[in-house]
């Protein structure tokens, strides 16, 4: 090996367990010295389980010592957000008063990584309920930008993204209700798919009650990657099936009848009057080019309106938040959170029952506009954020800070409202932070989005190479 160990994408680092080139404790080992050498820095990992992973990583070798089956991410370190269940540990989601909230259970995410072999070397930190597109809150403090300390490492899967970037293991499990997935990648220089609502199963064994109808529906699970090929191992194994959701599809991964001819992309960087900068616009034109090169089809569009669908997100998501997180919020979060979620209110004219049950109606009108459109355009190119990545505090400090975030991730919510696939990747660096592009694809055609960004991929490179280059 010419590199450490921390630096293998998880394909290689499962490989190499397999063909036993290294151990998965060697691995296991690089990777924790490498997030006890960096993490205190970036508050990342808010759970070290170290001692925890290099014993599983022992077991894992005994299996491969005795040529026992196993996974395809056997002995491979990951890391779990710190909103979602892990059995026996707490599951506080930004606040100190869940501290001590302790999972009967796993999350069927967890429980899918672990069929698979993967170790979880940490849980990452999210904001108070996962609701800011930065990463801080009073349990665990403010997570890091490895780029850059004063630029946000997005949210709410900042910790996530932070980490991936810095090095603490390939793979890293974030959520999506509004960016949480795409918002922390762009931020960071990494890769991420928000999946289609039903690819991945969702269930939370701690949870009092069920979410919200809209919640249900636009919320998802998924992984944050350095590389491409790591974002597509990771989601599949997260689909497998688990009863628990009611709402998982039986949809296939791979096995899709092949697209007759090329392959045809819109593009777009339609800002409907919010302010685009212009090296955003270069960069998705500088996608495009790498996507035509490849083989793809490459048109300019007009799409259904992306704009309709961010404003709907606030009004009609945000009858929900209203209703059931910002009670929470009254009674367990800081001022800094009470008053964003104010402004979120602000943003959209919250929806009262009678046009919350009109925008669920509405809802399904703007899927099937987008289904329609996607019959004829499969791949959509577009920008993730109209802005570079923003500074760490930026929605905290005014309502227009906050209002400004939201308008320049239109593309963002707006692809959560009619839950269609998106997966955001590295396009370079903007401002001295990195940036990304996006593309939007048809309902389960994850793997179409992943050949997508592979090809761009191919052509920027793996970001955070760049940025390790900068250690030495």
């Amino acid at each position: 090996m010419t590199e450490a160990l921390w630096q293998l994408s998880a394909c290689e680092a499962a490989q190499g367990i397999r063909d036993k080139r290294f151990t998965s404790e060697a691995l296991v080992e690089s990777v924790t010295q490498r997030m006890a050498a960096h993490n205190p820095r970036l508050n990342a990992v808010v759970l070290d389980l170290t001692e925890e992973a290099l014993i599983q990583a022992r077991v894992a070798d005994a299996c491969v010592k005795a040529q026992e089956a196993t996974g395809p991410l056997h002995g491979v370190p990951v890391t779990i957000k710190s909103n979602i269940d892990v059995k026996g540990q707490p599951t506080p989601n930004g606040l100190p008063a869940f501290a001590d909230l302790i999972a009967p259970d796993d999350s069927p995410v967890v429980t899918n990584l672990k069929r698979a072999g993967a170790i979880i070397v940490g849980r990452t930190n999210t904001p108070e309920l996962s609701m800011r597109l930065t990463t801080d809150n009073p349990l665990h403090g403010r997570t890091y930008n490895p780029w850059d300390d004063q630029a946000s490492p997005g949210g709410s899967s900042g910790g996530a993204s932070s980490a991936g970037a810095a090095g603490f293991g390939p793979i890293h499990h974030g959520n999506d209700i509004g960016g949480s997935l795409r918002c922390p990648a762009f931020n960071c220089g990494l890769s991420t798919v928000k999946p289609t609502f039903g690819r991945v199963p969702t269930y939370m064994p701690s949870a009092p009650e069920e979410r919200g109808m809209l919640a249900q529906l636009i919320s998802v699970q998924g992984a944050i990657c350095r590389e491409v090929r790591d974002v597509r191992l990771a989601l599949k194994i997260m689909s497998g099936a688990d009863a628990r959701d009611p709402f998982w599809m039986p949809v296939p991964f791979d096995d899709w009848p092949g697209e007759t001819g090329p392959i045809r992309v819109g593009v777009t960087t339609e800002s409907y009057g919010h302010p685009l900068h212009p090296q955003i616009a270069q960069a998705v034109d500088r996608a495009a080019g790498y996507l035509s090169d490849a083989g793809y089809t490459v048109e300019p569009v007009t799409t259904p309106s992306v704009d309709d669908a961010a404003k709907a997100w606030f009004v009609y998501l945000g009858a929900e938040l209203e209703t059931f997180l910002m009670p929470l919020a009254r009674e367990h979060g800081s001022e800094t959170i009470q008053q964003i979620f104010e402004w979120y209110f602000q943003i959209g004219e919250v929806a009262d029952a009678a046009d919350y049950r009109k925008g669920i109606k509405e809802r399904t009108a703007m899927t099937r506009q987008w289904n329609e459109f996607l019959e004829q355009t499969p791949l959509v190119l577009a920008p993730y954020f109209l802005q570079p990545t923003p500074d760490w505090d930026c929605d905290a400090k005014s309502f227009a800070g906050t209002r400004d975030v939201f308008n320049a991730g239109i593309y963002s919510t707006g692809i959560n409202w009619v839950s269609l696939p998106a997966g955001v990747t590295p396009i370079g660096m903007i401002d001295g932070r990195p940036a990304g592009v996006q593309l939007i694809g048809r309902r389960y055609r994850e793997d179409m989005i992943l050949d997508a960004m592979a090809a761009i991929e191919a052509r920027v490179g793996v970001l955070t190479h760049q940025l390790w280059a900068c250690e030495n």
